[in-house]
């Protein structure tokens, strides 16, 4: 008989997991709370049409998509299955995707609701992506993202605001992190320095790959996109720019002193890092001009974070973008916002064991006996812990005391009640550490003081 299988790159969750995944979850919604953001949830499932062309060539090839209900071949005919154009037959067989991200969707919601809600409109969500990707090592084809946005306001406070949640997040999470920062502007500057405006977009999805592939296969991916030898010569030195955040500025400002553009998006940058100043955050926060997010839609500031201590991709990004709701028909609307790849962030903590102890039980305390009257004596105790919102268990059972232990270990129960006769005519349970391997004989109300403390 063969066992069932799952599709590649994507991954069943025991319990021990889910516990640890939810703590992530819980510990970043807590602190979007705790910034004024308010959740919301889009399906997953969207039109194509709200997908397509957000996301670049690349980005839309690796969308999911969804064949049509029913006789889905109806619209179709014999020329169809062998037009060479790219997606042609894929447009007449799907009408539907699965969401890439939630930012696109976030975008559709803003201007679907858009006489709901009130601006500013600070939203978080927390809900599973899919992406037609090649499964490796800390990259999926389903996967949890933790978004966290704010549009119809173009100050810069808000992306202060998100740098000081990366902050607060991964301090909470217990990992050492950089915020790398850049602007979308500062890059435009560039391909306009090296006089190549024309491929900004092919610009910067080269440069995004160069910690993946290289300094000398970004230069190939450049030169393969038309761009001259001269300029990719020019575009060396500023790739390189080394020094603090400072000196880089200081440096591009010459470096870009004839592209408005690229001056506007120095100011932006050292209007940050000057607010920063006056609230300033824990983390190191570095000005990387290699930085380009190769999503097509940011317009401004882009942020990216890496995990110092764990070779792995990015943790966390995101940007400002300027024109996402316009594509749908809502003009003059600006946005920032950051994703957190929680997938990515559990792999982290765990290669790095800074979850803390307890975390992986949901269970604290499991009730045990050695015959039936203790079994029945065992059902009015279970619902004082409870009551004392202490999660709690019975043994179903009536067994040999190790079977039931072997249960409590199986599922990191960090305290076990044994209940015998004697604790029955004493009033007294034991209470058994199953850490230290201590027990106590306590009351009732002294064992639910021990198990909170």
């Amino acid at each position: 008989m063969q066992i069932p299988s799952i599709p590649k790159g994507t991954r069943d969750f025991t319990p021990a997991e889910m516990v640890k995944r939810n703590y992530i979850f819980d510990s970043i919604k807590d602190i979007f709370r705790l910034f004024g953001y308010a959740p919301i949830e889009t399906p997953a499932m969207e039109n194509l049409s709200t997908l397509l062309g957000k996301y670049g060539d690349e980005g839309d090839k690796l969308l999911f998509r969804i064949l049509n209900s029913g006789d889905f071949l109806r619209d179709t005919s014999p020329d169809d299955f062998t037009n060479p154009e790219p997606g042609a037959l894929s447009a007449k067989l799907c009408e539907k995707g699965l969401r890439y991200d939630l930012t696109v969707p976030f975008a559709r919601f803003v201007v679907q609701h858009q006489h709901e809600i009130s601006f500013p409109f600070k939203r978080f969500q927390v809900q599973p992506v899919w992406r037609a990707d090649r499964p490796q090592k800390g990259r999926y084809r389903e996967f949890y993202q933790c978004d966290v946005d704010v549009v119809g306001s173009n100050s810069l406070l808000n992306e202060v605001e998100l740098i000081q949640i990366i902050d607060k997040v991964f301090d909470k999470l217990g990992i050492s992190v950089t915020i790398k920062l850049n602007n979308r502007k500062i890059l435009a500057g560039i391909a306009e320095y090296i006089n190549a405006p024309h491929l900004m977009t092919d610009i910067t999805i080269a440069i995004d790959k160069l910690d993946k592939i290289g300094l000398e296969k970004v230069n190939e991916e450049l030169a393969g996109k038309g761009l001259s030898s001269s300029a990719i010569e020019k575009l060396q030195p500023v790739m390189a720019l080394g020094g603090s955040n400072h000196e880089k500025l200081s440096a591009l400002k010459k470096v870009l002193a004839n592209s408005e553009t690229g001056l506007m998006g120095i100011a932006e940058t050292e209007t940050v890092f000057s607010l920063l100043e006056l609230s300033p955050v824990t983390t190191k926060i570095e000005l990387d001009l290699t930085l380009a997010r190769g999503l097509n839609y940011y317009t401004g500031a882009i942020f990216e974070v890496k995990a110092n201590d764990v070779p792995i991709g990015s943790i966390c990004g995101g940007g400002r973008y300027d024109d996402l709701t316009g594509i749908f028909g809502m003009k003059n609307v600006s946005g920032v916002g950051i994703s957190f790849g929680a997938d990515r962030i559990y792999d982290v903590m765990t290669q790095l064991d800074v979850f803390p102890k307890g975390v992986s039980s949901t269970t604290k305390v499991l009730l045990t006996y050695f015959g039936e009257k203790e079994q029945l004596y065992s059902l009015s105790l279970v619902k004082k812990f409870r009551d004392n919102e202490i999660s709690c268990e019975l043994y179903p059972d009536v067994a040999k005391l190790k079977k039931s232990m072997n249960y409590a270990n199986g599922k990191n129960i960090p305290f076990v009640i044994i209940i015998g006769e004697e604790e029955m005519q004493s009033g007294l349970l034991t209470l058994k550490n199953m850490e230290t391997g201590n027990q106590q004989k306590l009351s009732v109300a002294q064992a639910i003081s021990e198990i909170i403390k």
